[in-house]
């Protein structure tokens, strides 16, 4: 069985590093709050290119708290309107909603996959806040243009960074010659891509603030829950670290209503191993993708289009026949999964976000979704038979 995700196997690789800072995180004493807490704040921080990461429980808390935070600081009040992509994980809506705020969807590109910048002027009203990127799948979805639009808007700019630890953002357009495309295609897994990494400004750091989830399934992802707020604000940074402890502005003072939202140390410590493997694992994770992106010839499967900077968090394939793809690839032994199948607006609890307008283009790419095993700990025998399987799909 080829794994989706082989969370056993990836984190073997860092065994001997992960037991040693377990053991200093025991020896130590102190669990909460510590110093593996702050090194790695600090070391992430450093690595996204921002002044301020405030961990906190979970990426879900993390997109929350900014939310809070702007709200304590009068820049947006209850009822205000946040865009927000169509197609997300539900928890960028939850975080919108648990603050009171109103969530517009604005349909992605089907050919990015990402927010289409061409829409998101329309969906601005005199009661717009702020906009909410996602960088789904680990694809980068800044654009000049929406960093335009936030400046003429007075927009704040929020990135949703859960899938996307370590993606970068270049301003030079995706290669047209074919000299450019095959720096992106040539690699198979027995190779390398190497050239194709960009010192560019990283995703967490190209907005006002960003949430990040090191959820373990995460290209950078803990052994349990875990998430940050990255950011230049220094108020915002301060506000978001006392909501995320009580709203204690000192032990038992408590100027804000706030919640319990803390990394324990033993979870930074473990992140802070693993941050220093996060670009090589993301290299592997861009070798499976190329090679995907060359070999895979099914004229009943759609490929996502080559992205320079993406770090695969997930690598989609779009079909039709998805279920029908779903059980063939079951059937040959590997393991996949839908990303996601009922998007936001089709959820029970979120149905009046839609009721007036339609949302095609969401709606496709949720009923032809496909995601396939894509990450570091894969074996190039493991690839090639996912595409010689996927080959044969008839």
């Amino acid at each position: 069985m080829i794994r989706y995700l082989d969370l056993k196997r990836i984190n073997a690789a860092y065994d001997s590093e992960l037991r040693a800072a377990i053991d200093d995180v025991l020896r130590s004493g102190w669990y909460l709050k510590g110093e593996a807490t702050r090194r790695f704040e600090q070391h992430y921080a450093d690595y996204i290119g921002t002044r301020h990461c405030v961990a906190c429980g979970n990426g879900l808390d993390a997109l929350t708290l900014i939310l809070r935070g702007y709200i304590e600081l009068g820049v947006m009040c209850e009822g205000d309107e946040v865009i927000v992509p169509a197609n997300t994980f539900i928890a960028s809506i939850l975080a919108i909603t648990e603050c009171g705020l109103r969530p517009v969807l604005v349909e992605p590109s089907a050919e990015t996959l990402q927010i289409d910048d061409a829409q998101i002027e329309a969906a601005i009203t005199p009661r717009t806040r702020a906009l909410m990127l996602v960088h789904l799948y680990g694809r980068c979805a800044y654009t000049e243009r929406i960093g335009n639009i936030c400046q003429q808007y007075n927009l704040k700019l929020i990135e949703d960074n859960a899938q996307a630890q370590g993606c970068t953002y270049s301003e030079a357009p995706l290669p047209a010659s074919p000299e450019g495309e095959e720096l992106l295609l040539k690699a198979s897994p027995r190779g390398s891509l190497e050239g194709a990494a960009s010192p560019f400004e990283k995703t967490g750091a190209l907005g006002d603030a960003a949430g990040h989830s090191f959820y373990p399934g995460k290209n950078l992802g803990a052994l349990g829950d875990g998430g940050a707020v990255t950011t230049n604000d220094d108020r915002l940074a301060t506000v978001v670290r006392q909501l995320g402890n009580y709203g204690y502005a000192e032990k038992y003072v408590c100027p804000l209503r706030g919640r319990n939202s803390r990394m324990d140390e033993l979870q930074a410590a473990m992140l802070d191993v693993k941050l220093q493997h996060l670009d090589a694992d993301n290299r592997r994770r861009k070798e499976v993708a190329a090679f995907y992106q060359r070999a895979i010839n099914n004229p009943l499967i759609r490929l996502p289009r080559c992205s320079r900077d993406s770090v695969w968090h997930i690598f989609p394939v779009f079909s039709e026949r998805r279920d029908e793809l779903q059980r063939h690839l079951a059937a040959c032994g590997i393991e996949t999964q839908v990303h996601y199948p009922i998007p936001p607006h089709l959820q029970q609890c979120y149905r009046a976000l839609a009721a007036d307008r339609s949302l095609p283009v969401t709606e496709q790419l949720s009923a032809e979704e496909l995601s396939l095993p894509c990450h570091q700990a894969m074996k190039d025998d493991e690839v090639e038979t996912v595409v010689e399987s996927l080959n044969r799909f008839s």
